[in-house]
């Protein structure tokens, strides 16, 4: 099946995701949406990419995906799906070992316990190479001990653990190679802080600090020397999630936007009838359309395996994904004028929301910079 049409299957599952979405209003609290991602995984939505033998509906990301966007178009996005099930639970299905299987993907996939993923540094910002969290080998015991700090981590709170990058030394270079380690929330020197964000956003952000958090051997995820391939598995899937929920959001605020267009008179006709409203309308749908199937595109090709195509096709699709939201959000803003900033439409508390999916978890620019030397072959500036 050609990306480019959905299959039945994928159509009913979208048309049964939607209609469990519609069954729970949008909610800031955190007990309704940890009741929501409970009934979620009952359904099976949260773990539908993690594999069968572990409970999981042994589909891929481009199911986990299209979940999240439908979700996200009810006024229910999940933004732990896109850590927990798509980073974490990818991680561990593809490189963790035996025991990490059993004991973690049974659980993420139903919805039991969730996992948080700490990359980002206070210092590092997008350069991955300057991440200073190190983890050095006990000679005596064999464990690892971690150092560092981690910032804008989401739910740690809610997490029963947090999969940590950290830089380990290679033996032979001395150089320092990106490493995975699954970090308990109650582990001794494991702090956390929550950030103050003026984000209306049930899951909270956090900075973490690691003093010499003593871990077990194998608390390390798959090979010490495939750190870096292990990691971008990982960031990958969080590149197409983060389309699909800024896919979500737009079409929620576009679909208000409509909604209130084709209702609205003013001068004995709808204001949805006059092209200054209805144009801008139609290139955000267009715009969001377009996102959707390089979303699309970037989900089967890693789910077929082709890691370097993801790669570049999961960046676009976030690139357009997350442009397209916030000026499907403004225009729809707009569209309401006053009313768009009323508690009532549910519009303006998306105006910061919409933020996120150009922001996290990888700035355009640093999308751009990717593009043009890694497809066009322009030479890099950093």
């Amino acid at each position: 099946m050609t990306p480019l049409l959905e299959s039945e299957e994928h159509k009913s599952l979208r048309e049964a995701v939607a209609a469990f979405a519609k069954t729970h209003p949008h909610t800031t609290n955190a007990e309704d949406n940890t009741r929501l991602w409970q009934a979620a995984a009952k359904l099976g939505y949260i773990g539908v990419n993690l594999p069968e033998a572990y409970g999981g509906g042994g589909a891929g990301i481009t199911e986990l995906s299209l979940v999240l966007e439908e979700l996200g178009a009810a006024g229910n996005p999940l933004l732990m799906m896109i850590v927990s099930p798509a980073i974490c639970g990818t991680v561990i299905a593809r490189f963790g070992t035996e025991e990490q299987k059993r004991e973690w993907l049974p659980p993420l996939a139903d919805g039991t316990r969730l996992m948080a993923f700490g990359i980002t540094e206070p210092d590092a910002g997008s350069n991955s190479h300057r991440i200073t969290t190190t983890a050095r080998r006990d000679p005596v015991t064999g464990d690892w001990i971690l150092t560092g700090r981690k910032v804008f981590v989401s739910g740690v709170d809610i997490a029963d653990a947090t999969l940590i990058v950290g830089r380990t030394e290679d033996a032979r270079t001395g150089k320092l190679k990106p490493c995975l380690f699954i970090v308990p929330r109650d582990a001794p020197g494991f702090e956390r802080r929550a950030i103050d964000m003026e984000l209306n956003a049930v899951e909270r952000q956090f900075e973490l600090t690691l003093d010499d958090v003593r871990l077990p051997a194998d608390a390390l995820v798959g090979d010490e020397d495939a750190g870096l391939l292990q990691l971008f598995a990982g960031l990958n899937p969080e590149r197409v999630m983060t389309a699909a929920f800024g896919i979500g959001m737009g079409r929620f605020a576009l679909a208000k936007a409509v909604e209130y267009a084709r209702e609205r008179t003013v001068w004995k006709t709808p204001i949805g009838a006059h092209q200054a409203i209805a144009h801008p309308l139609a290139q955000a749908h267009i715009d969001l359309e377009l996102a959707r199937l390089m979303m699309q595109k970037a989900a089967h090709l890693y789910d077929a395996g082709d890691d370097v195509g993801a790669g570049e096709a999961a960046n676009m699709a976030k690139y357009a994904a997350g442009e397209a939201c916030v000026k499907a959000v403004d225009q729809a803003v707009h569209t309401l004028g006053g009313n768009g900033l009323t508690r009532e439409y549910g519009l303006a508390r998306l105006i910061t929301a919409s933020r996120v999916a150009r922001i996290a978890p990888v700035s355009r620019e640093m999308i751009l910079n990717y593009v043009s030397h890694q497809t066009l072959g322009l030479p890099k500036s950093y």
